[in-house]
């Protein structure tokens, strides 16, 4: 086997350099999927998201059937800051477009994820 050159070297440093810094960048939250002020996120649920959701875990109904509530948004598996923060930026047909900012939207997401039990 011939011995590596000093190109060849270099490509695997920095191939396995950056393999490390992507595991690492894994191991921690991106900033897109840092989670906001949970208080400012319950108070943006009851300004824009209360007409149709429930957003109190103290709350009996919502005002429209078949729109889930904010404790069991929370509660599903598949609920994470990740699926959150793009829930948030996908219009819905069901939901108006309310053009939330970054902040707003990590502030609800940090409120919703502090509803699960």
């Amino acid at each position: 086997m011939p011995a590596l050159t000093m190109r060849r070297y270099r490509l695997v440093a920095e191939t396995v350099g950056l393999g490390a810094f992507l595991l690492t960048a894994a191991a921690r939250p991106s900033v897109a999927q840092e989670v906001g002020d949970a208080a400012t996120g319950h108070r943006l649920a009851e300004t824009w998201c209360s007409n149709c959701h429930v957003v109190t875990p103290t709350a009996e109904r919502a005002t429209s059937n078949g729109v889930p509530t904010f404790t069991g948004i929370a509660q599903l598996p598949s609920t994470t800051p990740m699926a959150l923060n793009v829930f948030f930026q996908t219009p819905h047909s069901r939901m108006p477009d309310l053009h939330l900012s970054r902040q707003e939207i990590a502030d609800l997401t940090a409120y919703i994820l502090s509803l699960r039990r």
